[in-house]
This record gives C-alpha cells, sequence and structure tokens, in this order.
C-alpha cells in the first residue's frame, strides 16, 4: 500500500528539470506552486493534499491535482466523500478490470515524484512506522492514474489522481505484515528509463501488456529503510522535517 508519502519541492519539479528550461521552471513555480501543499515532509493521502502530477496528456509541465481518484461518472459529491478514500490506491493487477480505474488505466496515466514513503510494521500488537527511500536519495517516479471529474451541480471541475501498487519486494515483505492484508505491497516504482512507457498511450491489446509488464516490485537493493517518529496519535510531530529522521524504538526487535 502506499497512504503516507514525504513530497519536496525539489523532488516534484525534478521531472521538469531535466529539460533545463528555467522559464517553464520559474512559470510552474509561479502558477502552479501557490496551489499545492509542498513541502510536505509527511502526508496521509485521507487527507487529500494537492500535489504536481506529470500525465500522459502534458508530460513535461505538471498539473495540480488532488490525491484520492474520482471517476468520471461519479454523480455528485455525496458519492465523491463515500468513494474518496478508496482510491487512494489502485492495485496494478486489476486496473484494467475495477470500474473505478480501467478507464484512467487505459486512457489517464501519471507520475508522481517524491522523496520517499511511510509504511507501517505490525509488532506485538504495535505498529511502528518506517521511512522508505533510494539509496541515492535520488526522487521516487511513482505511477499514477489521474481523472477530471466535473461537478454536474456546479460546474466546476477537480483532477484527482491515485498512486499504482504492485506486489512487495523482500524488504516490503518484513516491513509490511499488516495482519489484515493479503501479501506484502509498494507503490509501483519506475526506473527512470521506463517513465515514458508509462505514459505511452494504449493503442491495443498488445500495448496493454506492455504496460502490465511493468507493474513488478522495485529492486531491493537500490531502496534503503529506517524507523521514524509516529505517525498517527498524540505523539505525532505533523508535517515537519523532522519527520523523517531515523528514530529508534527499544522495544522492536526487527
Amino acid at each position: 500500500m502506499c497512504y503516507d508519502i514525504k513530497a519536496s519541492l525539489e523532488a516534484q519539479l525534478s521531472r521538469a528539470r531535466r529539460r533545463g528550461d528555467l522559464m517553464a521552471i520559474a512559470e510552474i513555480e509561479e502558477k502552479l506552486v501557490p496551489y499545492t501543499d509542498l513541502p510536505l515532509h509527511h502526508a496521509s493521502g485521507f487527507s487529500h493534499p494537492e500535489l504536481l502530477i506529470y500525465t500522459d496528456s502534458s508530460p513535461e509541465f505538471p498539473e495540480v491535482a488532488t490525491w484520492g481518484l474520482v471517476p468520471h461518472w461519479v454523480r455528485d459529491e455525496e458519492q465523491l466523500k463515500k468513494l474518496w478514500n478508496n482510491t487512494l490506491n489502485a492495485r496494478g493487477e486489476t486496473i484494467f478490470k475495477k470500474p473505478s480505474f480501467r478507464d484512467a488505466a487505459k486512457h489517464q496515466r501519471c507520475i508522481i515524484y517524491i522523496d520517499g514513503f511511510y509504511e507501517h510494521h505490525h509488532f506485538n500488537n504495535k505498529t511502528y512506522p518506517f521511512y522508505i527511500h533510494k539509496k541515492d536519495n535520488e526522487p521516487i517516479a511513482l505511477a499514477g492514474l489521474w481523472s477530471k471529474w466535473i461537478n454536474p451541480e456546479t460546474g466546476g471541475h477537480i483532477k484527482t489522481f491515485t498512486i499504482v501498487t504492485t506486489e512487495g519486494n523482500m524488504m516490503m515483505s518484513k516491513i509490511h505484515n499488516n495482519p489484515k492484508i493479503k501479501g506484502p505491497r509498494m507503490p509501483l516504482i519506475l526506473h527512470k528509463n521506463l517513465e515514458d512507457k508509462w505514459l505511452d498511450s494504449i493503442e491495443n491489446q498488445s500495448d496493454i501488456k506492455t504496460l502490465q509488464g511493468l507493474i513488478r516490485a522495485y529492486p531491493e537493493d537500490e531502496l534503503q529503510a529506517h524507523t521514524v517518529r509516529k505517525l498517527r496519535g498524540k505523539d505525532y510531530m505533523g508535517n515537519v522535517a523532522e519527520i523523517a529522521e531515523p528514530f529508534n524504538y527499544n522495544d522492536l526487535e526487527f
């Protein structure tokens, strides 16, 4: 699963910076960043933060979107609120089948750049949060789906996204051991040379199979993890930089 992330402005702008277009970067910082919740040292998807996403229709210039995909067929805000918390993640194995995701999987894919993500480990009836990031501290490119929902009552619209997940690697099998979930999960992380393939248009069944081939666990030898302070409850520090720093628990055997 992937419900908690860290996303700095630098990570979110990493794809745009590859072009070296300083004017475009300045435009993004002036026109888009003020409408996001950046920086996010820790953000829960259940708070539905605003981030930058790079879509198949705008692969180099990002758009502001809300975490929690709202399909175009949602009737009203009441149905939206009932659905929203259930579409923070999309299981990669079923994105072409589930009604909430299949249209977006075929026609509206995106990439979300983050610094790292958090996951909870269960031990002795307690939970301990871990922060997972790349060993080289480079931004992580997450595969996502996006949608544009138009409110039929007001005519207003919002863009939303979900993070695609896949089977967890060996590291995640040790960390993500929630007894309520069948098997370890992790967000679908794309290697840099595969990012554009995720955004490529789908023309036929062969293209779908190519896309499905990208849905696999990221190599554990390129990631590292450490425990951090609590992300829930009375001891939660909030959206502060210290939240991602290493913190040891004396009662945790790991």
